[in-house]
């Protein structure tokens, strides 16, 4: 926390680029509840409101390698700068149209923008703060996502007291815009040092694209994180489902037993995202990658099992402080030890993994509910978790047992990935 608070004191950059997300991601959480509504009144269609919500995994899924190689051939400032106008421009337009077509190719685009926008700051931050605040500003980029993704639908359910779901579309789109001009006019420094790459023309698109997926299979510990984040979600995925009706069928909590869960899942992620950004040296964000992962799972099950519901809540608490953790962790595992001339493209394979799971998970999460309910659905999630933090804890034996480059000694070359 104390690195946290120190990176924003001492670094203008990171300060400005920080200040700019928190606020987009503020009105992204109050623009999900919005996009939902404008939906309902739209369309009245379970389906159409599905697809609509859809539109923000599917381009994830589909082009996250495209948004990584992206990323990695040009300017990632220009690449950030490009999304947030992407998705100031939908947002804006989603306030003025009216048909399911066009509503639900704005939502894409937009989900387009978020599928390049994340991969290229995330492999910005070395560059941007250097390898000795990474871990900070790795901390803080992913609790200003989660703070959004927690207070922006309690902001909205507010400002809908007075504005229309159209007007929220709006408002977010300005936060794009001010992002979008906040970011044009920062430095993002020098990038990292990049791995030689063969003399002749440069690669295009699709190749380098493609040079991103065959990255991390050459490195096996990088393809297990990958792999074990896209497992998680699968599971965590369908706890999103669990967790409403454990509180209205299991604890007769309703409406606000479900937003009590809710809640306590997001500031757990908030509060776990802060916890790991002290942690520097590959070792010690292994131990808690994998401590969180343990952790989420036995949380998760334990929220099945809560024979109370206040029991369930402090299990949720407890998951979104495991959840965070592993995922910081997990990003500055993959920022501290892939060559930076990849790093984009891998970052962008795990961001379509990511997406991908959390698709299948939203898609056939409730159909699992329905056959177990909602207790057994947390324990299997909670159990199948801590599976994969048993085949994760095999597969990384012996991996990141060295510093990065800015914590005292260079990583371990098996460590590495180079392009």
């Amino acid at each position: 926390m104390s690195g946290s608070l120190a990176l924003l004191r001492g670094d203008a950059r990171a300060r400005r680029f920080l200040a700019a997300h928190a606020q987009s991601s503020l009105g992204t959480g109050a623009a999900y509840v919005g996009l939902v509504l404008l939906a309902y009144e739209r369309f009245r269609s379970p389906w159409a409101i599905t697809l609509i919500l859809l539109a923000d995994f599917l381009p994830a899924t589909l082009l996250g390698p495209l948004a990584g190689a992206a990323a990695d051939r040009w300017s990632r400032r220009a690449c950030a700068v490009a999304a947030d106008t992407l998705r100031a421009g939908c947002f804006a337009a989603l306030t003025f149209v009216d048909g399911f077509a066009a509503t639900l190719a704005l939502a894409l685009a937009a989900g387009a923008g978020t599928a390049l926008f994340k991969p290229a700051a995330l492999a910005a931050l070395p560059g941007m703060v250097g390898r000795e605040r990474l871990p900070a500003a790795t901390s803080l980029f992913s609790a200003i996502s989660d703070a959004g993704n927690t207070l922006g639908p309690a902001l909205a359910a507010v400002a809908l007291l007075v504005v229309s779901p159209s007007a929220l579309m709006l408002a977010n789109g300005l936060t794009f815009a001010v992002s979008a001009a906040v970011l044009a006019g920062t430095d993002f420094g020098a990038a990292a040092p990049r791995g030689r790459r063969p003399a002749g023309r440069r690669p295009t698109q699709l190749p380098q694209a493609r040079e991103g997926g065959a990255a991390p299979r050459r490195t096996p510990a990088v393809r297990t994180l990958l792999l074990g984040s896209a497992a998680t979600v699968l599971c965590v995925g369908a706890v999103n489902v669990g967790e409403l009706l454990l509180a209205k069928s299991s604890f007769h909590a309703g409406g606000a037993g479900y937003s009590a869960l809710v809640t306590a899942s997001g500031l757990g992620i908030v509060a776990g995202s802060l916890l790991a950004g002290g942690r520097c040296s590959p070792a010690g964000m292994k131990r808690w990658y994998l401590a969180g992962l343990l952790s989420m799972g036995l949380s998760i099950a334990g929220a099945g099992a809560a024979p109370v519901f206040w029991l369930a809540v402090a299990a949720f608490l407890a998951s979104g402080l495991s959840n965070g953790a592993a995922m910081v962790s997990d990003s500055l595992l993959i920022q501290t030890t892939v060559d930076d001339s990849v790093l984009g493209r891998v970052l962008g394979v795990r961001s379509s993994l990511v997406a991908g799971a959390f698709t299948v998970s939203f898609v056939c999460g409730g159909t699992v509910a329905s056959l177990l309910g909602p207790r057994a659905l947390l324990i299997a999630a909670g159990a199948a978790v801590a599976l994969v933090w048993a085949a994760s804890s095999i597969a990384l034996r012996g991996a990141f047992s060295e510093c990065p480059a800015g914590c005292g000694r260079a990583p371990t070359a098996t460590a590495a990935v180079a392009g």
